[in-house]
C-alpha cells in the first residue's frame, strides 16, 4: 500500500512539472525590440498548458520559431497574451522585450 501510495504522487508530481522554476528566468533574442525575458515567476504553470500541438508542440528552445506576427494574431504566447488571460501582446512591447 506504501508502495501504491508513493507511485500515485509520483505520477501526479510529473503531470505538474512547471515550465521554468519559479526562480528561473529564460532569455531569447527577440530581435530589433530587444531580448525577451520568460519569467519563471509569471509562467509557473504545467508545461502541457503551452507545450500542446496547438500552441508550442515542442519542449526546446528555439524549436518553434516566434513571431509579432503570429503573436498578434493569437498564436504562441498569443494565446494566453490576448488582453484576457494575460496583458495583450499589442501595445506592450516593454513588458516582454528589455531595452539593451
Amino acid at each position: 500500500m506504501k508502495l501504491f501510495l508513493i507511485g500515485l504522487l509520483l505520477l501526479a508530481a510529473t503531470g505538474t512539472a512547471l515550465a521554468v522554476y519559479r526562480t528561473q528566468n529564460i532569455t531569447y533574442p527577440g530581435g530589433g525590440a530587444g531580448p525577451v525575458v520568460f519569467s519563471g515567476e509569471h509562467h509557473s504553470q504545467p508545461c502541457s498548458s503551452c507545450h500542446s500541438p496547438d500552441v508550442f508542440p515542442q519542449m526546446q528552445q528555439g524549436a518553434t520559431p516566434v513571431t509579432m506576427a503570429a503573436i498578434d494574431q493569437g498564436k504562441l504566447c498569443g494565446s494566453c497574451h490576448n488582453g484576457s488571460l494575460a496583458f495583450a501582446s499589442q501595445g506592450n512591447c516593454q513588458r516582454c522585450h528589455q531595452q539593451q
